[in-house]
């Protein structure tokens, strides 16, 4: 019914869907142990999937928190030359040649 097909046209009209059909169910229910096997497969992979992205998601944050403050060091570093480069001015001073060495 959910497909749009009645149950008697699916009977008389696609015989060869319904035959189909019942041989993928005799083979679903003939290896209920496959299924489980499979299943539990999935689980150990779900669960191992799980904690690798708990690990990188802690490496992310690591680093993350170290590119943080390396970019508040380099920042702090920025204006710290700043500083000392506007409390010291560039002199220039003016050389004199000695009178022995005329060139």
């Amino acid at each position: 019914e959910s497909a749009g097909i009645s149950r008697n046209a699916l009977y008389r009209y696609h015989r060869d869907v319904l035959l189909a059909l019942h041989d993928a169910q005799s083979r679903h229910r003939d290896r209920p142990e496959a299924a489980k096997r499979v299943a539990a497969q999935l689980r150990r992979e779900n669960r191992e999937l799980r904690e690798h992205l708990a690990k990188l998601a802690a490496l992310v944050d690591h680093y993350f928190a170290a590119w943080q403050e390396t970019r508040l060091q380099l920042e702090r570093r920025d204006r710290e030359l700043a500083d000392l480069r506007r409390i010291h001015r560039p002199q220039v001073i003016p050389l004199q040649r000695s009178p022995g060495n005329r060139s």
